[in-house]
């Protein structure tokens, strides 16, 4: 048995501003925005939604779908966004199981293909991601990798 528990945030509502605070403390992100996308979501107002990986009851893995991740190419939606796994849990599996858990998610809502902009070679191809193109980040002096899952 998995010591693990992934979930969407429909199944767990009540973690709503936890989950915000959580991505905000990752990425800088104000918790405000975070927390009107998960609104949205839980509203169902959008099909884009908010994955979690539980450690008991704490947070230590998760990611989003929005329309677009802070970058050029509006066309390019939507989005995997705010990936991440607390350090001390990473290399057991966490990302691939959300990033699975998201593709089958939105496949079943009829949303395919997926886009992901990163700086990382060879951990999304790992998991049926393959690379697309460069875009630029709003922002950002540099070029940023764009991934797409069919």
């Amino acid at each position: 048995m998995s010591e693990y528990t992934y979930i969407t945030l429909e199944e767990k509502p009540e973690l709503k501003n936890a989950a915000a605070e959580w991505f905000h403390s990752k990425w800088g992100v104000p918790a405000e925005a975070y927390l009107e996308c998960m609104t949205e979501y839980l509203n169902k107002t959008t099909d884009n939604g908010w994955y979690l990986c539980l450690f008991g009851d704490k947070i230590v893995g998760g990611m989003g779908v929005i329309d677009n991740d802070f970058h050029d190419r509006k066309d390019l939606s939507p989005n995997v966004c705010a990936v991440y796994t607390e350090e001390e849990h990473r290399g057991k599996g966490i990302a691939g199981a959300l990033l699975r858990m998201v593709v089958q998610d939105m496949k079943s809502k009829g949303i395919t293909p997926l886009y992901l902009v990163t700086d990382h070679t060879g951990f999304y191809e790992r998991y049926g991601w393959e690379f697309l193109c460069m875009v630029q980040g709003d922002g950002e002096p540099e070029m940023t990798r764009m991934y797409i899952h069919k």
